[in-house]
Order: structure tokens, then sequence, then C-alpha cells
């Protein structure tokens, strides 16, 4: 099984440089060898150095269940190794340390674990091999190297197994912080978009609760005024720009009010809020509103996630908004269809239409809270003319809720 605490390039660049370092000093140094055992033995040692250099570094640079040419690599420098080993304990029967570096190299190099045990079953039988010819070739030379070989291979097996299992609960402790650390952030998500609701509606309360009850009190004395000034009196006009004033300032604060009240959504599906903010609207401005589902599957809300739904409702109340604002309409629709594997909202007037307006005069923040909004999920907006007058606002988010790698945002017309 692949270690991936222990794939640290560099690590073991010292670890195999320094090992097959020290085993020349000790071959070169070897007095007891004929001289074609030390040729030999430096000779063995200097492949597997090419070797490493060649394949193993590759092979230990590239992630778990690689293929192609790093498979390749892996492969070619197990054989190195393995078969490495066997003729430099031939050459010289001290090197046969060199499977010390060896079976964790195995180990590292291969991503099953019996794959691992096979691996390492041929490395100590060519250990064994080469020490047995190494120590002369003799029978007892054979039980010896065979004993040594085996206490190696089951002590290589036990650390394997258990260098395996500690890998296996650290890659299953960093999925669960990886995992822990994503639901913090949606909490923490969660959270803020929780108090900054709060606090629209703090705010939409405080606005009602004074500045609209001032201004319609505003109104109530300029009406009061007037009658008393009299029809001919000098300073009606005066008292009647201050009442159509006032008329608009209340009318913007209630805008405002609507803007910032909360869509509830709690256990209700996509259609009875939708019901619920349309109704609201007639009550509040006079203007028949229509709620179509092209879908049922929507009214369950189904392929839809909370947040994807949250946008459409935010839209949905901010179409209605600009239909309050601007359109002088007497009708007007709210549409949810599912298109392919997109929801598409569509909020429709019978008004006045767009007029001359062009997007780069825009100076409001309706559509560029919309835009950011629909830019964090992947969603599109286009504001144009209707076919028959009025205006259309269509949003298009994910039905299934999944992100764009790169969203794109279309507005065709403005807000009015």
């Amino acid at each position: 099984m692949r270690i991936p605490a222990m794939t640290t390039l560099r690590w073991w660049d010292v670890a195999v440089g320094g090992s097959l370092l020290l085993m020349g000093v000790l071959a070169a140094s070897d007095q007891y060898r004929y001289e074609l055992g030390r040729i030999g033995a430096l000779a063995t040692l200097a492949a597997m150095g090419v070797g490493y250099l060649a394949f193993g570094r590759r092979a230990i640079a590239c992630p778990s269940g690689a293929t192609g040419p790093a498979a390749l690599a892996a492969t070619v420098f197990r054989g190195v190794l393995i078969v490495g080993v066997g003729v430099a304990a031939a050459f010289n029967p001290s090197l046969a340390t060199l499977q010390a570096i060896a079976f964790p190299l195995l180990w590292t190099l291969t991503d099953s674990f019996l794959v691992s045990v096979a691996l390492s079953a041929l490395l100590a039988a060519s250990a064994a091999v080469g020490l047995w010819l190494g120590i002369g070739g003799t029978p007892s030379a054979l039980g010896q190297a065979s004993a040594t070989e085996g206490i190696s291979f089951v002590f290589a097996i036990a650390m394997g197994a258990w260098i395996t299992r500690i890998a296996r609960d650290g890659n299953t402790q960093r999925r669960l912080y990886e995992e822990l650390s994503v639901a913090q952030d949606e909490l923490a998500a969660l959270h803020r978009d929780a108090g900054s609701a709060a606090e629209r509606e703090r705010l939409a309360r405080e606005i009602h609760d004074t500045i609209a009850q001032s201004l319609t009190s505003l109104v109530m004395l300029a009406q009061r005024a007037g009658n008393e000034l009299g029809p001919d009196a000098g300073a009606r006009p005066t008292v009647e720009l201050i009442e159509d004033t006032a008329r608009q300032a209340l009318t913007e604060a209630r805008t405002l009010v609507a803007a910032m009240s909360p869509v509830r959504v709690g256990d209700s599906t996509l259609a009875e809020t939708l019901r619920r903010l349309a109704g609201r609207f007639e009550r509040e401005t006079g203007i028949q509103v229509r709620v179509i589902l092209a879908d049922t599957g929507l009214d369950r809300l189904d392929g839809l996630d909370r947040e994807n739904e949250v946008v459409l409702l935010r839209c949905a109340q901010e179409g209605l908004a600009n239909v309050r604002k601007h359109s002088r309409a007497g009708a007007a629709s709210v549409r949810l269809e599912r298109v392919g594997t997109d929801a598409v909202l569509t909020v429709t007037d019978d008004g006045r239409g767009l007029g001359a307006y062009a997007p780069a005069h825009e100076n409001g923040f309706g559509l560029s809270g919309m835009r950011d909004r629909l830019a964090l999920v992947g969603g599109r907006l286009t504001v144009g003319a209707g076919e028959r007058g009025g205006t259309v606002l269509r949003v298009t988010v994910p039905a299934a809720g999944a992100e764009s790698a790169h969203p794109s945002v279309e507005s065709v017309r403005g807000e009015r």
C-alpha cells in the first residue's frame, strides 16, 4: 500500500543516496573480497543508483494509482530493487543490508497490501539466493541464508502492515478533518446569512415604524394644510408639492421595507412562498400577480438546493419591486419552470416597458445585487422588452445546485 507520509522525494533522495554511498564504501574497503567481487558489487550499486534516478524518483513523485509512464517506471524500479539486492549480496554478503531500504521502497511504490507482500517475498528470496552464493553456496550456507531472510521477511511484513495501518488512519483523519472544515465553513456561512437576514428584518421594521409612519403623517398634514388654505391660496402649489414629495418618499420607504422583509421558506414549498409573496404584493400595490408553475417537480423543490431556492425567491422579490417602482403596470406574472437541467424564473408585466434605457446608464442596486447573487451559483440574468410590451426579467440557475466553473451573467437590458 502506498504510504503518503513517506513519499517526500527529498527524504528518499537522502535515504537512497546515503544507503548506496555507505554500501559502496563498505564494498570498496572489504579486503576479504576478490577484486572481481569488489568491482561487481560497486557496479551493482551504481546500477541501482542509476535506476533510482531514472525510474525511482519519477515513480515516488507520482500520486497513488498513477498510470502510463509513471506506472511503468514503478514496475521497472521494483525489478531493479529485487534483482539488485540479490546480485549485490552475491558479490558481497554485507550488501544484503540494502534490503533495509529496499523493503520500505517496495511498500511505498505499491498501492495493494497483497501485492506489497508478494513483492517483499520476491525481494527476500532474491536476497536469500544472493546471500547463499555470497557465503559459499553450501547446504549449511543455504540454511543460514534462508533463516536470515525469513526473519527479514517477517519483520518487513510486520513493519509494512503497521505503517500501512498508520497511513490508513492518517488518511481517514485527514478526510474527516477536511469534511469538518467544510462543515464549519458551511455553518459559518449559514450564521452569516442568518445574521444578515435578521439585520435586514430589523431595518425593515425600523423603517416601517419610523420613517414610513412619519411620511404618512406628513402626507396627511399636507392634505390638511391644503384644505385649510383653500383652492385660491398662493401657498397651495407649494403644499401640493410637499404632499407629492412625501408620497414619493413614502412609496420608496415601503419598497425598501418590502425588499428587506425576509422571505420565509421554512417548511413551505417554493410555490407556496411565491404565492405568499405575490399575495402580499397585490395587497400593497393593487397590481394583480399570477404565479405559474410549469413543472410540478419544482413545486416540491425537487433538484433545487436551499441556496438556489433563496436566490430565486430574492430575484422574484426584486423583480416585483421593479414592477412596483417603474412599470405602472396593471398585472404581472411570476413563472417558474424547468428547462433542461436549469430552473428558470420569469417575471413579466404589462407596463410601460424599458423605454430608452441602456445598461451603461444603470445607476440602481437592484440588478447589481441580483447579478452578484447569481454569480455565486453559476446563474444567468436577462432583462428585455416583452413581445406585447412591458418588461421580461428572466433568471436561470442550475436545478441540481451544481456551480459552474465560470458563471456567466448576461444583461441584455437593465433595470428600468
